[in-house]
């Protein structure tokens, strides 16, 4: 027994130990990551105004166009290429980092940093409305992974250094590093640990000090408070915060249909063929309607401009921008949808504001501060994290006056938008990755039907000591991995659970509340008599 208890203490203070290295180490992802993301953000900067200065020239001129078009057909096929060559970089990149994260995907570094920084910028050449943040993040995991394997680190720190990567690259995509620091840890690994948050946090001011030094330190979007809201105002925050958790909600299943008929039309099918259509219309917009181009920077200076758009404009760009999106995104196209998803959020909250000013008398004053509390409203239905929408819209105002009304519209758009019964939009795609990805049965087909969660195991709790085969599991609940001393155990049925060893569980997702309920009850630690 007292064998026993020395090995769990040298145990701790190993991970005591890593806890502190992993700072360092940190730090040292900050900088690959930030590199990374700071060369992939001037590159695309390039494209864009290279796309614009071509397109420009073009129009009106029909051989020109025609030309143009040509080139959107050789860029296609590149892009197909090298989705071929690399297929974990096909669409925006962070399913396959909260996959590297719960240890069940194992992409290839070297593959795909320069594979996915080549697909995004002849993505934003093309004129695809795809934004730059997703592919940030899985550049910036892939980053921590290099440095990990250069360090050679075990798997359990590698999955560390992917999620310090993943916030630097959020963090240096968006200038903005405290929401680099919420991302990783809400949506991407799902815990909330002191040292892990030292660490992550480690990473993204880093990798927000390099981009500064290069970039400036202006943000990539500057959203406008003009000031507090009367407080009978707050009843339309609140209604704000309702539309937004439905048309976040209407967003995911949009999404997901798209991405459904993609597969169900163009299963088998070349990946050139599934990217014909986006690339199509992209080449179309170019000439037609070129706001609703890349990412949507020319949507959100024309919104935030000294005169704002109508009505009709607004609904009419939030609409086309919507429309453009899903496609290139349900084709598996290699680019983000954060972005865009920012400005489809900024327009739901200037329409909001133009029909309240027509209805209850809004004054035209407040327009800017109810196109911020668009971006937290939607952002928080659709990704289902509402404090890192707090914090985003935070960091792009610079003010706390936004502070109360944007908690309001974030909490309320993330309650709405959960009891329509529909999937958070990463977690969907991470679900349908595993799904195609592993040839486990018990996690094949993950779908819509199973959730992936930890919980970590108090002292004297009713699990520590006890093996896997004698605890009495909830219905539809397995254990796939445990995480110890910072390393990572496959359990048997024979492993013995002790504390604060961390158990990554699957479970099915109609009963995932109850079950995770039970389950954190049985891991509660308690007072031993």
């Amino acid at each position: 027994m007292g064998g026993e208890s020395s090995g769990r203490e040298v145990g701790r203070r190993l991970s005591r130990r890593l806890q502190i290295a992993l700072v360092g180490e940190g730090a040292l992802v900050g900088l690959a990551g930030g590199a990374v993301v700071t060369l992939y953000r001037m590159s695309l900067s390039g494209a864009e105004d290279l796309l614009r200065s071509l397109t420009a020239a073009a129009t009106g001129n029909p051989p020109l166009v025609a030309a143009w078009f040509c080139a959107l057909a050789a860029m296609l096929l590149v892009v197909a290429r090298l989705i071929r060559w690399e297929p974990s970089t096909s669409g925006s990149g962070i399913p396959q980092i909260d996959s590297e994260v719960v240890d069940r995907m194992d992409a290839p570094w070297h593959r795909v940093i320069p594979a996915k920084f080549a697909e995004g910028t002849l993505l934003a050449l093309s004129g695809l409305s795809m934004g730059r943040e997703g592919p940030s993040v899985q550049l910036g995991g892939m980053s921590g992974k290099a440095v990990s394997r250069a360090l050679r680190r075990g798997r359990g720190e590698e999955r560390l250094l992917v999620t310090c990567g993943a916030a630097a690259g959020m963090s240096a995509a968006f200038h903005a590093p405290f929401t680099g620091v919420l991302f990783a840890l809400e949506e991407i690994h799902k815990e909330f640990t002191a040292p892990l948050i030292i660490s992550v946090m480690c990473s993204a001011i880093v990798s927000d000090l390099l981009v500064s030094q290069v970039l400036g330190i202006e943000p990539v979007m500057t959203l406008a408070f003009a000031q507090e809201l009367p407080h009978p105002d707050y009843a339309l925050v609140v209604l704000l915060g309702i539309v937004c958790g439905l048309l976040g909600a209407l967003h995911n299943r949009g999404m997901f249909a798209c991405q459904d008929l993609f597969a169900k039309v163009a299963s088998g099918a070349p990946v050139a063929a599934r990217l014909a259509v986006p690339f199509a219309l992209a080449g179309v917009a170019a000439f037609a309607w070129p706001e609703l181009m890349c990412g949507g920077d020319a949507i959100i200076e024309e919104v935030l401009g000294p005169a704002a758009p109508g009505l009709g404009t607004l609904l009419a760009l939030l609409v086309g921008k919507y429309v453009f999106t899903t496609v290139c995104f349900g084709s598996g196209a290699p680019g983000g949808t954060l972005f865009p998803l920012v400005v489809l959020g900024a327009l739901v909250g200037g329409a909001f504001a133009s029909v309240c000013s027509n209805a209850f008398g809004l004054s035209p004053w407040f327009f800017s501060n109810f196109v911020a509390l668009g971006v937290a409203g939607l952002f928080s239905g659709v990704v289902r994290a509402p404090v890192t929408a707090v914090i985003l819209v935070f960091e792009l105002t610079g003010s706390l006056d936004a502070l109360l009304s944007v908690s309001i519209v974030s909490i309320v758009a993330y309650v709405t938008s959960s009891v329509t019964r529909t999937d958070a939009f990463y977690e969907h795609l991470l679900a349908a990755l595993l799904g195609t990805t592993t040839d486990d049965p018990a996690v094949s087909g993950l779908g819509e039907s199973k959730a992936l969660r930890t919980v970590r195991v108090g002292a004297g709790s009713a699990l520590e000591g006890r093996s896997l085969r004698e605890v009495p599991w909830p219905d539809g609940m397995r254990v796939v991995t445990i995480e110890r001393a910072g390393g990572e155990i496959v359990p048997t049925g024979e492993t013995r659970i002790e504390a604060l060893d961390e158990l990554l569980v699957i479970v099915d997702g109609g009963a995932a509340d109850d079950a995770l309920l039970k389950l954190r009850l049985m891991a509660e630690q308690r007072v031993r008599e």
